[in-house]
């Protein structure tokens, strides 16, 4: 993959309390079909010299037709909030799509998805292309409280959503892992979820209980994106031998069965 950074911004929308989605040109040709969700974008905030570091933001839509992509993001330090600046017109730098996502598997029927807070936009294009290959498509989603929901109406364009709030302002009061009841994980041929490292640790202990496989996408500081400044390891066990994975390059997705959490 050669990508072409500089790319133009269609569209900037505000969702919610600081949340938005940048939709803009892809840097790839979508229609050659050599991207997966749950791969990431790398952005750069800005052309000046005070942002150096660029921002990973997790794919959450795939428009073909047009080639374009959206990412959804919450702002979180002066990096993400000189990126609200950006408008229709405007010119990004733009790496990716950038390490590897979601493997769908055709022996699957049936999928149940969990998302939490900012880790919910990378499971619209999963949904999308899970459906699009003929499975079933189950998502429980978890906010903090209401005001921080976001694309539910679009995850239940493939299937059902149950809507978790740790205040109970929407949906049903609870964590994901409340929803996630012996009688819906039976329904499930495997799993995928994205979320902070607390909600997925809980996440992995309740679907190895129930005895469902699945997929992590990790949430990690990732500086280059590509593997050299090695600031975004996860602790993984492979071979029999605990080590460290590169999350921007050998991940954000793995395989729930080698994910260490302390």
């Amino acid at each position: 993959m050669a990508p072409m950074p500089d790319v133009e911004v269609f569209a900037h929308e505000t969702l919610g309390k600081d949340l938005y989605a940048l939709t803009f040109a892809s840097p790839i040709d979508l229609r050659a079909g050599n991207y997966q969700p749950g791969q990431f974008l790398h952005i750069r905030v800005s052309q000046s010299f005070d942002f150096l570091l660029r921002r990973p933001l997790s794919l959450c839509y795939a428009d073909v037709d047009q080639n374009r992509l959206t990412v959804v993001y919450r702002t979180q330090g002066a990096g993400t909030r000189r990126l609200t600046a950006c408008k229709p017109g405007d010119v990004i730098d733009v790496l990716g799509p950038l390490g590897q996502g979601f493997p769908i598997r055709a022996q699957d029927h049936r999928t149940l998805l969990i998302g939490g807070g900012v880790g919910v936009p990378p499971l619209l294009e999963l949904a999308k292309q899970l459906r699009a290959s003929g499975k079933t498509v189950q998502t429980v989603v978890g906010f903090q409280t209401a005001g921080q929901l976001m694309l539910v109406e679009e995850l239940a364009a493939y299937g059902e959503v149950t809507v978790m709030t740790d205040d109970g302002s929407a949906g049903t009061r609870g964590l994901v892992t409340t929803a996630l009841t012996a009688e819906l994980c039976s329904l499930a041929d495997r799993y995928y979820a994205c979320g902070p490292s607390p909600m997925l640790k809980a996440v992995q202990q309740t679907m190895r209980v129930r005895n469902v496989p699945g997929y992590l996408s990790l949430e990690e500081r990732m500086g280059c994106g590509i593997g050299i400044c090695v600031g975004c390891v996860h602790a993984v066990y492979r071979d029999g031998q605990l080590t460290n994975a590169k999350t921007c390059r050998e991940g954000p997705v793995f395989d729930e069965r080698e994910v260490v959490f302390a």
